[in-house]
């Protein structure tokens, strides 16, 4: 069998160079063949060992957050991109942006920006949902009510002390509708607290979306 008609068994997900020297098992050189690959734009890179099916094959590769999830774990998508993808925020994300208990990082891919945004334990696995984004394709993506945390917890300068500074903030900066504010769980939110990182801002964000 062609690599090109063996590799779209991957097409809809990351493929680690494992896999592919799978494929390529009958070549003397493999890592040679891999290089030219990518040249042929059979192959895109998106990090050191994990690549996607390239735009030569004209096939359906992975979505952004099912990448994210696999160019640096432990990780979920989270903050703008999840507010984004429950239809929360109006604007288009530009980045895909997730939480992740190793450090802080920025990676620059051939398809596009991932940013990770560090979080302590137990916080971190908090609200964590798993969606379904094709019949193949599946990530691990922060609730809404975890994504608005996140935003509070993970963006410096943000300090809530009143209920004037969280309305200003979800309806004049991020632009939500009040009313997608008001179906909020705000009951799960409050379970967060006690082991959350800028607790008072949280407990404010709590109390203004349970007085609407």
């Amino acid at each position: 069998m062609e690599f090109n008609e063996a590799i779209q068994e991957y097409a809809e997900e990351p493929i680690t160079t494992d896999a592919i020297l799978r494929l390529l098992k009958d070549y003397k050189r493999p890592y040679d063949k891999i290089s030219e690959l990518v040249k042929q734009q059979v192959l895109t890179p998106v990090k050191r060992g994990v690549y996607i099916t390239g735009p030569k094959l004209r096939i359906v590769g992975p979505q952004p957050y099912l990448l994210a999830n696999h160019i640096l774990g432990p990780s979920y998508v989270s903050m703008e991109s999840a507010l984004s993808y429950w239809n929360l925020i109006p604007e288009r994300v530009y980045e895909t942006i997730s939480m992740t208990t190793t450090e802080s990082k920025i990676h620059r891919t051939p398809v596009g920006r991932f940013s990770y945004k560090h979080l302590p334990l137990p916080y971190y696995s908090f609200g964590i949902r798993r969606i379904e984004l094709t019949e193949r394709q599946a990530a691990l993506m922060a609730s809404p009510e975890k994504a608005l945390c996140d935003k509070i917890v993970a963006t410096p300068g943000i300090l809530l002390r009143s209920i004037k500074q969280v309305m200003d903030l979800l309806i004049e900066d991020l632009r939500i509708d009040e009313e997608q504010l008001r179906n909020l769980n705000t009951k799960e939110m409050n379970s967060w607290l006690t082991d959350a990182p800028k607790k008072n801002s949280l407990a404010m964000l709590v109390k203004t979306l349970s007085n609407l």
